[in-house]
């Protein structure tokens, strides 16, 4: 697919990878194996904790850093249900791009980083993971219960194997 994936990096926070061409390969990966029908636009913003921090407090009322946020611009009834009205698809496609904007994901790099150590494998597999997670809920899945958790988990597994990112 011919994704658009539009990434800032506020940050000086540099990794042994190119940060674009990674979110470029695991969001149309993601697209890919979840069948999106669109050719999509995602916007990726990489920040530090304390940004994150404000941001998780604003939005959410959650008064404290988080590793990523996603920001859907399309409401699912079921995840990857990808009937969308034809009454809104001027609300959702960018007229520049002819993209449907899926949404937005706010990453921090300081997360990345220390999750990484924590959990025992490299910044580029927790990077990608995140991106992964995220495209998932801007594609309607969520992990509010321990079932639906379960489902993102296959997926996420799915889409880094897919890429051979793996934890080792």
């Amino acid at each position: 697919m011919n994704n658009v994936i539009y990434l800032e990096n506020d940050t000086d926070i540099e990794f042994d990878f190119d940060f674009k061409e990674i979110a470029d390969k695991v969001v149309c990966e993601a697209t890919e194996v979840i069948k999106c029908p669109f050719e999509c636009e995602v916007n990726i913003l990489l920040t530090v904790d304390e940004e994150i921090h404000v941001i998780n407090r604003e939005t959410r009322g959650i008064d404290r850093a988080t590793d990523v946020l996603s920001f859907p611009n399309l409401f699912f009834d079921e995840p990857a249900r990808f009937d969308v009205d034809d009454s809104i698809m001027a609300d959702i496609v960018n007229p520049e791009t002819g993209k449907v904007i899926l949404g937005e994901m706010i990453i921090s790099l300081d997360r990345v980083k220390s999750q990484a150590e924590s959990y025992g494998h490299s910044t580029l597999r927790e990077y990608a993971f995140l991106i992964a997670h995220s495209m998932l809920h801007l594609m309607g899945f969520d992990h509010m219960s321990e079932e639906e958790a379960a489902v993102m988990e296959q997926w996420q597994k799915i889409i880094l194997d897919r890429l051979g990112i793996t934890r080792e």
